[in-house]
């Protein structure tokens, strides 16, 4: 077809090309690779991962055509499926930045704005999340990092933590309280912040895998341009909520997808090489006809929840049950691979620096899944929005 454009592309066709781009660019040693990588190594992979993605069209496939994307739901589906099904590495070190960050200054930042930062992000610029905070990590609007305006500036004093490759970002979505006198959801701003600002400090957390992606940053006097406010100040709370909702867009395709990848490892390793089918054992085969119902359930669910505009996902709870049932079915099906694997499965390896949980040890796979039910809101913070918002439940009154 002369002169098409990907995002015009039949979807079957759209396929075969991206399926015929995996075999030819997915490197087929990068989990051994990534094992012994350190900091920068990773950093250098992601950055080369994201120019090779970039430059074949599929970085940013849910943006609007003007910033390089244009597929409808039905090609982005396309293209998340097959990265997950050939293995490609995720882009773990700029998901903030193609889903949160361009995800925000698309619906709620100035045309001055997104001019401003959308072309960096396309350049590689890395981006973290300041939203919680020790105190302020489950409930979000308890937040207690102070913002006191001073003329064209905003001096900022507090801490946040749990974020997410903080190291490595040079700016930050950051939520700020700046009016301690309203209540609390309403006293909320909305910044970007420079990470190289003076009194800015960031201080990595290390996990049980030995990984460091998460990181505390503490905030003494540090003065952040007014220019740099995304909506109205105290406002911030709105602006929170798409942004929060822009993670479970398309994106989640490309993980429910990835849950099924992980099905069908299970399948293998129940069946063992050479060995009887999976079904031969009624309690196994039983388990694994639930998991591959619950997964086909999530497929469909997704499907259902990215047709949503991003005002109704802000509003409504489908980002909550999309999240929720998500995060728990991977602790279900990464508990189950674990009894499978039996004691050799218990054995301390390594993952890859930036697998997520799809490291191929369970063990490490089962422990990095419990990170799902945390970040974004735990799985009892969601529970609560879908009783409100989804059943209309009334919220308990406060002691």
């Amino acid at each position: 077809m002369p002169g098409i454009r990907a995002h015009q592309l039949p979807p079957d066709e759209l396929r075969a090309g991206v399926r015929q781009w995996c075999a030819e660019h997915v490197p087929h040693d990068w989990h051994e690779r990534q094992t012994s990588a350190s900091h920068e190594e990773f950093v250098r992979f992601q950055n080369w991962w994201f120019g090779e993605l970039r430059a074949a069209g599929y970085a940013v496939p849910h943006w609007p055509q003007s910033w390089g994307g244009g597929f409808d739901l039905a090609r982005q589906a396309v293209i998340f499926e097959e990265l997950a099904r050939a293995d490609a590495p995720r882009l773990s070190l700029h998901f903030v930045s193609l889903h949160h960050a361009a995800g925000t200054f698309l619906d709620a930042g100035t045309p001055e704005q997104r001019s401003r930062y959308l072309p960096g992000i396309l350049d590689g610029a890395v981006w973290c999340q300041g939203f919680s905070e020790p105190e302020a990590g489950s409930d979000l609007a308890s937040l207690r990092t102070r913002a006191e305006r001073h003329g064209d500036v905003y001096v900022v004093n507090g801490q946040k933590i749990w974020a997410s490759g903080a190291a490595y970002a040079q700016h930050c979505l950051l939520l700020v309280r700046t009016d301690p006198g309203a209540p609390k959801r309403r006293g909320i701003s909305y910044l970007v912040m420079d990470m190289d600002s003076p009194g800015v400090l960031v201080r990595p957390i290390r996990q049980i895998t030995g990984e460091e992606h998460f990181c505390e940053i503490f905030l003494t006097d540090v003065e952040i341009p007014v220019g740099n406010l995304i909506g109205a100040e105290n406002d911030g709370w709105r602006v929170a909520q798409s942004t929060l909702a822009s993670e479970r867009g398309g994106t989640m395709i490309e993980l429910a997808e990835r849950l099924a990848v992980g099905l069908r490892r299970l399948l293998l390793e129940a069946a063992g090489p050479g060995g009887p089918p999976p079904t031969a054992d009624t309690v196994v085969g039983d388990r694994l006809a639930r998991l591959a119902r619950e997964v086909q359930a999530l497929r469909l669910l997704v499907r259902q929840v990215i047709t949503r505009s991003s005002s109704e996902l802000a509003q409504g709870a489908h980002a909550s049950v999309v999240k929720l049932y998500y995060s728990e079915l991977l602790q279900r099906l990464t508990a189950f691979g674990m009894e499978l694997a039996g004691l050799d499965g218990q054995r301390a390896v390594r993952r890859p620096v930036g697998s997520g949980w799809e490291s191929g040890a369970w063990l490490l796979d089962h422990i990095g899944s419990w990170e799902w039910t945390i970040p974004g809101g735990t799985s009892e913070i969601q529970r609560n929005i879908i009783a409100e918002r989804a059943l209309g439940l009334p919220r308990e009154p406060a002691a």
